[in-house]
């Protein structure tokens, strides 16, 4: 039976002791469709696994965790994305280590609150990691599957939270939804007793995540492009999740747009943004509106 905690520990060190040794639960739709090809192990192709796992932040964490516990010390190049270490363990051999996977649907068999909370967060991760690699694409940079992978990764403490603090994690949505003006890192502060950001950090470093993963990871780097790649994607899918009218949203457009160094309308029209907005913002650009963009 899963432990479940109900009250904030004091500060990030409790929490990265209790989290780090935790087994991670995976989503049961991963286990279904990892099942699905178990008989192809030996044949499958690679892509195809990785895109498995990387729809889920926290079956992704398994085979990071893993590739740094089998590391050899004369391994000296370190294995960034999911689809690189699938080729160096192996499918066979993945498939032989990655058995009967705790599902995260049976932990919160009695939490739906939690469930419903934890799906959004992991459609959310999804989204800021799709953005994330086609912004580093458009931007030309060699590294976008990392960019991407730490676009998911970026919020994988708050999903923790949602499967081993369930209760502290609905209050922590509930007052963001009843102070919609208030920061999330101060609510988090003020629910969990430490900042979600300080815990992931520590954890991330704890389990030896790739070292090009830290480092984008790393909010304290926020002169680094792709380091705002990362923050604003991540950003972008949390404002975009209340809603396309979300009042944080056009200041991450501005950001965004700077970055990218596109049009406002064309900034819409990759994001997927309602119709509405894109004819509007090309109507506005077409007249010339020095605030179009």
């Amino acid at each position: 039976m899963t432990l479940m905690i109900d009250f904030p520990f004091a500060g990030a060190g409790p929490w990265v002791d209790h989290f780090k040794e935790v087994e991670l639960p995976v989503l049961r739709h991963t286990v279904h469709q990892l099942e699905e090809l178990r008989s192809e192990a030996e044949t499958i192709n690679v892509r195809k696994l990785a895109a498995i796992i990387t729809h889920d932040p926290l079956m992704t964490l398994r085979v990071y965790r893993y590739m740094q516990e089998k590391r050899s010390k004369s391994q000296n190049a370190e294995i960034t994305t999911v689809e690189r270490a699938l080729v160096m363990m192996g499918t066979y051999n993945f498939y032989e280590n990655f058995r009967d996977l705790p599902v995260i649907e049976n932990q919160l068999k009695g939490h739906p609150k939690a469930m419903l909370g934890l799906l959004k967060v992991i459609a959310r991760s999804r989204h800021a990691s799709i953005w994330a690699r086609d912004w580093a694409l458009l931007r030309q940079k060699t590294t976008f599957d990392e960019i991407a992978m730490a676009a998911l990764l970026h919020d994988f403490v708050e999903i923790l939270m949602w499967c081993f603090a369930p209760t502290l994690a609905v209050r922590a949505r509930e007052q963001l939804t009843a102070r919609p003006q208030a920061r999330s890192d101060l609510v988090n502060q003020e629910v969990f007793g430490a900042p979600l950001d300080a815990i992931m950090l520590e954890l991330s470093q704890h389990w030896g995540l790739p070292s090009l993963l830290l480092s984008l990871l790393n909010p304290g780097d926020a002169e680094s492009a792709n380091v705002r790649n990362v923050k604003l994607a991540v950003d972008l899918a949390r404002h975009t999740a209340n809603g396309w009218n979300d009042a944080a949203l056009p200041d991450d457009y501005r950001e965004i747009e700077a970055l990218l160094h596109i049009s406002h309308s064309n900034f819409l029209e990759r994001i997927g943004a309602p119709e509405e907005q894109i004819v509007t913002a090309r109507a506005a650009e077409a007249a010339g509106d020095p605030l179009a963009s």
